[in-house]
């Protein structure tokens, strides 16, 4: 086996690990989602859906600490470098989210949870397309 094949090998795994490691921690942001998408809840369902969205943060955080354990230093920088193009392109809309929020063109809280979520899939498929493509 050449050094190339055993580092693509090696990838793999560590791509089928976050994957194992993230299906269930996506279930439970879906759940996160259903219990809060309810306009009229009681202090009951509240609590549940806090109970649950601090279970999901909590949970992804775990997966990125063990993600980032399990991969080499290279692995490592292409992750941090991913995240912080990621992180530049929420902070940049959510300034133009707030500016026509000033102008009355569209409110901050319509745009904010999009932002986020486009901020946290523009930063895996950066670092996806970034292993990938490199040989």
């Amino acid at each position: 086996m050449t050094k190339q094949e055993q580092q693509d090998h090696v990838t793999r795994a560590a791509r089928r690990a976050v994957l194992i490691d993230g299906i269930p921690v996506s279930a439970l942001g879906v759940v996160a989602l259903a219990l809060g998408s309810s306009p009229d809840q009681t202090a009951t369902q509240k609590a549940w859906w806090i109970a649950t969205t601090a279970a999901f943060t909590l949970a992804v955080a775990w997966v990125l600490l063990r993600a980032f354990r399990r991969a080499d230093e290279y692995l490592r920088k292409i992750q941090l470098e991913s995240m912080a193009i990621a992180f530049a392109v929420v902070l940049v809309a959510l300034q133009v989210v707030t500016l026509l929020d000033a102008a009355g063109v569209l409110r901050v809280e319509q745009a904010a949870q999009l932002i986020v979520i486009g901020g946290v899939a523009i930063w895996l498929g950066i670092a996806d397309l970034r292993t990938r493509f490199h040989r």
